[in-house]
């Protein structure tokens, strides 16, 4: 059956992707699901692969952020480090680490990541799944531009899925199929905004058998405007068209939002534009009202309209839910990575260090999100882990020798 014939609601009942259940532990080690990893260095080296990922994994997660605060919690941590691994030859150097991770063959590390967490959530039917990049502002040194990842999230289970380098944001355009070719997304919602509106991408994610809502601006202007034409101004507008459409109102930092979304299901209008939309089947509008409500701007509105390909046949009120989740990729991954990690701050450059640090952080946070026994931010939950081995040992999931 074609993706874009089936019923939405079979797999989203109520309109909203079941929560996803992560384990409490993983179904294996975590060194054990890195362990096809090849070490880079061609001669026989005092410090072991596996010795310096885990001390790299265990300091991460109690808040060290680049290689030197790595090595000094290693050397205070020494002992207990032992009870996991031998470490005979102690703690290596931070010019070690950095050597040895700007080497190490970066896709290598990322498909151990992808397929570590395929074994977390061995199936994404159902559930919605936002795809964004995010550059890592400080991993350039004027020679090199800076590493941007593209990465895939399940806010239903609140961890990364998968990453992908570009070179440049604008290669998110050929990063995103690399991405969806590495998960098993079938019968998942891929949303995106509108840098993937492109054919190939759409192709991509109707071949994986997904659903797609995908962001329309400006660089498909033919279609914008298209699309832009079908949407009457005004709730009157929409309401004599004969468009389905609903409202929901927050409030919050300091104002008022009132999102209306509309949804037109007759795409023949389209015509040609629309033929870089495979499966589509529905065209989607949101219309955001914001009223500030105290402070200087009390009383000052603003209007914004934006526009959505999908190949689901949800209703509005459906279709407004989801969209307002894609920005969940924004708040709780890119926030968290900056906030609590770091990430924009750090200086790790050389070679393939930035992209395999980054992957180290995504890993920790992984970790620490399949964390349920008490509810904290990131940056207690990595400083309960400084403070605590024993939790230490039960967010890696490592029992002593």
């Amino acid at each position: 059956m074609d993706v874009a014939e089936r019923n939405f609601d079979d797999q989203l009942p109520d309109g909203l992707a079941p929560p996803l259940t992560a384990p409490t532990a993983p179904p294996r080690g975590v060194l054990d699901a890195f362990a096809d990893l090849e070490d880079p260095r061609t001669r026989t080296c005092p410090f072991p692969l596996d010795e310096l990922l885990f001390v790299a994994l265990c300091a991460v997660t109690s808040g060290a952020d680049d290689w030197v605060m790595v090595v000094e919690w290693a050397e205070l941590r020494l002992d207990w480090l032992r009870r996991h691994l031998p470490f005979a030859n102690g703690i290596a150097s931070h010019d070690t680490f950095s050597r040895v991770f700007s080497l190490l063959d970066a896709k290598c590390f990322q498909a151990c990541f992808i397929r570590w967490m395929g074994e977390l959530c061995p199936s994404l039917s159902g559930q919605l799944i936002p795809v964004d990049g995010k550059s890592a502002r400080r991993s350039h040194n004027g020679s090199t531009a800076m590493t941007h990842l593209v990465s895939a999230w399940s806010g239903a289970a609140g961890l990364v899925l998968g990453q992908v380098k570009t070179s440049a944001k604008s290669n998110e355009i050929t990063a995103i199929p690399e991405l969806l070719d590495a998960l098993d997304v079938r019968a998942a919602t891929i949303t995106i905004d509108a840098m993937g509106c492109q054919h190939a991408i759409v192709d991509k994610i109707v071949h994986k058998q997904a659903h797609y809502i995908i962001a329309v601006k400006d660089n498909q202007p033919t279609l914008a405007q298209a699309i832009e034409s079908m949407f009457p101004l005004g709730e009157s507008g929409a309401k004599m068209a004969g468009l389905e459409q609903a409202v929901s109102v927050d409030k919050g930092h300091g104002r008022i939002e009132t999102r209306r979304c509309v949804v037109a299901r007759d795409i023949s209008a389209l015509g040609k534009t629309g033929e870089v939309c495979t499966g589509l089947q529905s065209l989607v509008m949101i219309e955001s009202t914001r009223e500030a409500i105290n402070g200087k701007k009390k009383g000052e509105c603003s209007t914004e309209r934006r526009y959505y390909i999908s190949s689901l046949c949800a209703s509005a009120v459906e279709f407004n839910q989801m969209i307002r989740s894609h920005w969940g990729i924004e708040n709780s991954l890119h926030w968290v990575l900056d906030v609590a990690f770091k990430e924009d701050d750090s200086r790790i450059r050389i070679g393939d260090g930035a992209e395999n640090f980054a992957v180290l952080r995504r890993i920790t946070l992984n970790l620490l999100k399949q964390d349920k026994s008490r509810k904290s931010s990131m940056r207690v939950k990595r400083y309960r882990a400084t403070c605590s081995l024993e939790y230490l040992e039960t967010v890696m999931g490592a029992r002593p020798r």
